[in-house]
């Protein structure tokens, strides 16, 4: 198949009933980005007889997904939104949908708390924001060192305050990496030490709330009447 050419390197999932499913993408030549497709492929094994089948566990099911989506907004981006900027709307009770660069988020409360737990909490993307931003550092290092991500694993764990103001009082994350050699161990440690986010934390931004539209005037009409002193809250350091 001529396509097959422009095929990109393909992410390969191993499951547990022995087949090997791939996920790639290809753009045929000549023809627009968008007109690319997302290819999931696999081969027939000794044990298949009419048909080709995948009996898949949940953990191998999501692993699949998340490379297909992946794939998918690889071939069809979402149009870029505005750098910095985030947007948060209700969509029922206490679940919101996040904006961030045109991708779509959602967050919601735990049962327990009100919500419908249709998504984790705001508190749990700062974790995941944490961990996550760890892994990346991580795969970087991995990467620049010619050293396989293969088994990299990134952990966190978190505890809430006891006392107000309402917050993680502490957050543990672990670094599986079983390809490191030990010789790489402490760069590697200075490194993911020092990511975007940790070092957010460490020195902290300003940050300011505001409110507007107060009434159902606009924000610009709000700050006219007021010369420009909308109520505000700042929160220091």
């Amino acid at each position: 198949m001529p396509e097959k050419q422009s095929v990109t390197q393909a992410e390969t999932v191993h499951t547990g009933c022995g087949r090997t499913i791939s996920v790639s993408r290809f753009v045929p030549a000549g023809l627009p980005a968008a007109m690319g497709r997302v290819v999931l492929d696999t081969v027939c094994e000794p044990f298949d007889s009419d048909e080709v089948w995948a009996s898949l566990t949940p953990e191998e099911a999501r692993r699949i997904a998340a490379l297909l989506l992946f794939q998918a907004e690889a071939v069809e981006p979402t149009p870029p939104g505005r750098a910095g900027h985030a947007e948060a709307l209700p969509i029922s009770g206490d679940a919101y949908e996040v904006t961030v660069r045109g991708h779509v988020l959602t967050v919601d409360q735990p049962i327990g708390d009100g919500g419908h737990d249709t998504a984790p909490t705001p508190v749990e993307l700062f974790v995941a924001a944490m961990t996550s931003c760890v892994a990346h550092y991580a795969g970087r290092f991995l990467d620049r060192h010619g050293i396989v991500r293969k088994g990299l694993h990134v952990t966190a764990d978190y505890t809430m305050a006891s006392e107000r103001p309402a917050r993680v009082a502490s957050l543990t994350i672990l670094v599986d990496v079983p390809a490191l050699p030990p010789s790489r161990a402490s760069a590697m440690q200075a490194v993911i030490s020092h990511c975007t986010v940790k070092n957010t934390l460490e020195a902290p931004p300003e940050i300011t709330i505001t409110l507007s539209g107060i009434g159902g005037r606009s924000r610009a009409a709000s700050g006219q009447e007021a010369a420009g002193q909308e109520p505000r809250v700042r929160l220091s350091r």
